[in-house]
């Protein structure tokens, strides 16, 4: 696996593919080469609101107010000040949010003060992607270059489902016949102690793997993340024992995502309520 993007159709023959780190580029130029299609770097830059006000200040801020049908995934063009803005229903938080796209014609400095005076009141603040950590793995979302890359399938990271063999050729589709179909990333919840990025993964002193991803859940009031198996042996529920920052091993337990919001109801809009704690 390269990297995940975001596809967006903004006419019937252009579109952009919004990811995030990974040279998916330079991939598709040279994947592109027998076909009808020009490939260029737009040279955008995307920024994201998220938290349950979001919509209320998309609202406030777009000249025309709230965009039609602008619903989970959707892709608009909307009126900042004047400047015309695309945004769309995502985000890397699973919360209810939508990201921008600010190009070089863009005068971002009009943008941002805008942005501040009619956040303020809904209580805008500015955070770094580093700060939507936690709610990521929480909700179960996968960062490219650590809980995924080159060297896993998307059956290793459980993503599976998503792979039609029988659909004829595609990229990839002869090293996916041939590949592991078990799972090898799995979700951990941890008890004792800070769990450390990297850190040592093992199973009846046996070192199994490794952990690609960990946060401290404010909610949860525990240490969770994500650990990469050697080998698809094992399944949610399973104990393996993890290391931490106190320099020692502890016990974690495999778990399914996501650790709340089954049903995907917040970045919906249909639950804006601080969750309780499960």
């Amino acid at each position: 696996m390269i990297v995940d993007c975001v596809l967006m159709r903004l006419a019937e023959d252009r579109f952009w593919s919004v990811q995030a780190d990974g040279d998916v580029y330079s991939w598709a130029r040279a994947h592109g080469t027998d076909m009808d299609v020009e490939i260029t770097d737009p040279h955008v830059f995307v920024s994201q609101v998220q938290g349950p006000n979001a919509l209320k200040l998309l609202e406030a801020m777009s000249d025309e107010g709230l965009p039609a049908g602008f619903s989970y995934y959707g892709l608009a063009s909307v009126r900042f000040g004047g400047q015309e803005f695309i945004v769309s229903r995502t985000g890397f938080t699973n919360e209810l949010g939508w990201e921008f796209y600010t190009e070089a014609h863009h005068d971002v400095e009009a943008l941002w003060a805008l942005m501040q005076q009619r956040g303020e009141p809904l209580g805008l603040d500015m955070a770094p992607v580093d700060a939507f950590n936690t709610r990521r793995i929480e909700a179960g979302i996968l960062n490219a270059g650590s809980d995924f890359d080159r060297f896993t399938t998307p059956y290793d990271v459980g993503l599976g489902r998503f792979v039609d063999e029988n659909k004829g050729a595609f990229i990839g589709s002869t090293a996916l016949k041939s590949a592991r179909k078990g799972r090898r990333l799995f979700r951990f919840r941890c008890l004792a102690s800070a769990v450390s990025i990297s850190g040592a993964v093992e199973n009846d002193g046996r070192r199994i793997g490794k952990v690609t991803a960990e946060a401290v859940s404010p909610l949860l009031g525990h240490s969770l993340g994500y650990v990469l198996i050697d080998a698809p042996e094992h399944a949610a529920g399973d104990v393996i024992w993890i290391g931490c920052r106190d320099g020692s091993l502890h016990p974690a337990e495999l778990v399914e995502p996501p650790f709340y919001d089954q049903a995907a109801e917040i970045p919906m809009g249909k639950l804006v309520d601080f969750p309780e704690r499960p």
